[in-house]
């Protein structure tokens, strides 16, 4: 499993400096006599392997983007297809079983992340190594959130392997990542489908691609609702225990943190409840910000079914996006050729 991970990204070497301020908007040059193309990707933890699949179908069909955009999970997948490593960031995700997501969960008790994200951080350090943002032949941002300002930062030089890490530091999870002087944190807090940072950088055709579309029919009022009589007023008491049960369930706590995080139990878990909290803040983000500034071209993969944390079900996500991007490849087809 190591070494897949260590030969994911390429050449190993030491973290570079990254800076946050200061973003080129000129246009792109695209070539090929059609107008600049830019690829937003959404965030949305493990459904974010749909991004793989969408990526395969546009190129399939010479539908090559000039700019890459991503937030989170899609800043992950889109900084891997910068690096010409979608390959083996694909074969990597095809690996994933259960048990090895579970090996990445170096929980810490304590901090300002459940997870400490080491292993991770220095999977991605070894790989990516000194890889600059700027030197990736396709122009690349990954979008984080600066904690205390709650400033949207896009992050369009220096470090990838440092740029990638604040993109998916999902609060409460992941603890934050300091760059450039900033503390910073999941871009998804601020702008999950970052197309306003597509424009910005001068392309012309924006297809965006939103993994949270299939929950927008949720989130309605419910205008009358109270406690039914069978509902209990008070929380189920503690059950009982000798000194053996306390210290073996002390001794377990970490085991039983990562068993929490990846179960979907009848009655929602510690997980469940942040990850789910999390997903309602962003549907709503996302739909004010994509009614504001929306995209050329929507891909809407209906992937609300796989779990935020079911990164072992990379295949089916991936072949998720494979056919929501076959679905657009016509509007993708007639926006450029407007603009031709």
């Amino acid at each position: 499993m190591l070494d897949v991970l260590d030969t994911l990204f390429g050449r190993p070497g030491t973290e570079d400096h990254l800076t946050t301020d200061d973003v080129t908007t000129a246009s792109v040059e695209p070539g090929r006599g059609r107008p600049s193309v830019a690829l937003v990707l959404g965030s949305g933890a493990a459904r974010g392997f749909a991004h793989i699949g969408v990526i395969r179908t546009l190129l399939a069909h010479d539908i090559v983007p000039d700019i890459i955009i991503g937030t989170s999970m899609g800043a992950l997948v889109g900084g891997c297809y910068a690096y010409n490593q979608l390959d083996r960031l694909e074969e990597w995700a095809i690996s994933l079983t259960r048990r090895r997501v579970i090996s990445y969960l170096d929980v810490r008790l304590g901090g300002s992340g459940l997870i400490n994200g080491g292993r991770l951080a220095r999977l991605l350090g070894e790989s990516l190594g000194t890889t600059l943002i700027e030197d990736l032949p396709t122009r690349f941002a990954a979008i984080a959130t600066e904690i205390g300002t709650g400033h949207e930062v896009w992050l369009t030089r220096g470090s990838l392997s440092l740029a990638l890490r604040a993109s998916y530091a999902l609060p409460g999870v992941f603890p934050p990542v300091s760059i450039g002087g900033r503390w910073l944190v999941d871009g998804a807090l601020v702008n999950p489908v970052p197309v306003s940072a597509a424009r910005a950088f001068g392309a012309r055709v924006v297809i965006a691609v939103n993994l949270d579309a299939d929950r927008f029919a949720r989130g309605a009022t419910i205008a009358s609702h109270g406690a039914d009589p069978g509902d209990a007023i008070h929380p189920s008491p503690t059950k009982p225990g000798g000194g053996f049960r306390r210290l073996r369930s002390m001794l377990g706590a970490e085991r039983e943190l990562k068993r929490e995080l990846v179960a979907s139990p009848a009655r929602p878990s510690f997980s469940t409840v942040m990850i789910e909290s999390f997903n309602i803040m962003q549907d709503r983000l996302t739909r004010m910000r994509l009614a504001g500034d929306p995209p050329d071209v929507h891909i809407t993969p209906r992937i609300g079914h796989i779990g935020w944390l079911d990164f072992h079900r990379a295949p089916e996500a991936i072949e998720i996006g494979q056919a929501a991007a076959e679905k657009a490849l016509d509007s993708i087809s007639e926006s450029i050729a407007e603009l031709r």
